[in-house]
């Protein structure tokens, strides 16, 4: 399992967590309870703790110190928001008015991790991005949002960079190849 899916995974038994303080019935929670437990044990230890410490610094989840010295991990804002719109098979983003900014996404993954490069670029492709470079694709759409699930989605933080940008030299081949030519 790639980190990616694990990271999705503890999103959605964190999201489970929190709908069992929001249910009554005894049938619930304990139907939850057991689905909660199952998965739980197939998550490895040390990659569940890695994966926590990238949710943590994602802002996708908040920790809250107990009195007794635990920690709880609780679903931010934002992350209780990932958990329950994304869904990478159907992840699109919205067309609207062109704000005149490119949204230009660079990575550089290691070829060690070949299948998560090329995962990227179908992911990137399927969104609508145009490919500049082999690993340089642009989009005329605002997507924030988006490419930092498929970033955390994928656990490749560290290899990709989100750009903005006013001004590409290509502009005219783009706007044409987008649909956005005023």
């Amino acid at each position: 399992m790639r980190k990616g899916k694990i990271q999705k995974k503890i999103l959605l038994l964190l999201l489970a967590g929190l709908s069992l303080s929001m249910s009554r019935s005894p049938k619930h929670h304990f139907r939850v309870i057991k689905d909660l437990q199952k998965e739980w044990r197939e998550i490895d230890k040390k990659t569940l703790e890695t994966t926590i410490a990238s949710l943590y610094k994602s802002k996708l989840v908040d920790e809250k110190e107990n009195k007794d010295g635990t920690i709880t991990f609780i679903l931010s804002h934002e992350g209780k928001h990932a958990a329950l719109t994304y869904d990478l098979d159907n992840l699109t983003i919205a067309r609207h008015l062109w704000d005149e900014k490119w949204r230009i996404i660079i990575f550089d993954i290691p070829e060690k991790k070949k299948s998560v490069r090329e995962a990227l670029r179908h992911h990137l492709k399927k969104l609508g991005f145009k490919k500049l470079q082999h690993s340089v694709f642009v989009l005329p759409f605002k997507c924030r949002s988006e490419i930092e699930y498929l970033i955390e989605f994928h656990n490749v933080r560290r290899f990709v960079r989100y750009i903005e940008a006013n001004h590409i030299d290509n502009e005219l081949d783009l706007k044409h190849k987008f649909g956005i030519l005023q």
